[in-house]
């Protein structure tokens, strides 16, 4: 009996990650730590809903805060003014879905933003966190 002939394939590397996906990472770092700093504690990073993603879920005493991180390289003030009504919407529909899904009372739940805007080398100019944004009607 001949010796079974075994093929391996070779080792996939797995996909190097985008410029964008680093620096998203590196942003929603720094949001952590600029939350944790103003007392908040985060429970949970890059949870997905059935309508997209958050980024950052923490909570502040007894509010639970839904955060969206933004990053820029860009002239400073543009990370915060990537936030537009569509987004903020989408945020509040994925906050109520992790409630559902989670059974929280959505009563005490705020959406904030990180907004994380660097330098042309890549260090940080300016770290802002907005508080209970409002969130737009929606356009009929």
């Amino acid at each position: 009996m001949r010796p079974a002939i075994v093929t391996r394939k070779p080792h996939a590397r797995p996909p190097q990650p985008t410029t964008r996906q680093l620096l998203g990472a590196f942003g929603e770092r720094v949001a952590a730590h600029k939350l944790e700093a103003a007392g908040l504690v985060v429970i949970a990073r890059n949870v997905r809903t059935q309508g997209g993603e958050i980024d950052i879920v923490a909570r502040d005493g007894p509010d639970l805060v839904f955060a969206e991180v933004r990053t820029r390289r860009a002239i400073p003030g543009v990370a915060s003014e990537s936030l537009g009504p569509a987004k903020l919407r989408r945020m509040w529909q994925c906050a109520m879905d992790y409630c559902e899904s989670n059974a929280i009372d959505p009563e005490r739940v705020r959406i904030d933003a990180v907004s994380i805007d660097l330098a042309p080398n890549g260090a940080i100019a300016a770290v802002e966190h907005f508080r209970g944004l409002e969130i737009p009607d929606a356009v009929e």
